[in-house]
């Protein structure tokens, strides 16, 4: 406590003035601060998830790209993703940031279909509705499923 005097030509006197916060005051800007956090915190975490989709996105078209080059050599689609060549396309079945595993599957002569799911453990899996992306070709066209995960 810092005690001020004061001085006039009518009278003396002495005031006391409290510097600094009290506790309660410190315990309410607290918890503005927690209820503001627990808000903020889940929308930030949706955009970090929705901006490391691109992961999958790009890793998938790697993918559909590879396979256009493999089939026109080989008579069917291969789904040796991470298969040295000339047996394979010798790509990661992880996603270069390592959110997502990917796999093929269903390969024929005329389609197969490539997915990207979320690793264990990591944010990814937490990203409702868009954990699993995957690409189905069929006789040249591709579709990208769940369609509102691949929208940028």
């Amino acid at each position: 406590m810092h005690m001020t005097c004061l001085t006039s030509n009518r009278n003396d006197r002495c005031s006391s003035k409290v510097n600094g916060f009290t506790v309660i005051e410190v315990m309410i800007t607290v918890a503005i601060v927690a209820i503001l956090a627990s808000l903020a915190y889940p929308n930030y975490m949706s955009q970090v998830r929705k901006s490391r989709r691109s992961d999958a996105v790009q890793a998938l078209s790697q993918v559909q790209q590879t396979q256009e080059r493999w089939r026109a050599n080989a008579p069917t689609y291969t789904s040796a993703l991470s298969a040295a060549p000339p047996n394979g396309f010798g790509l990661s079945s992880t996603t270069s940031g390592g959110y997502y595993t990917l796999a093929i599957s269903s390969n024929t002569a005329t389609g197969y279909v490539a997915t990207a799911t979320g690793v264990s453990g990591k944010s990814q899996t937490g990203d409702t509705g868009c954990t699993t992306l995957t690409v189905t070709v069929t006789n040249g066209s591709a579709v990208n499923t769940p369609t509102e995960c691949w929208s940028q």
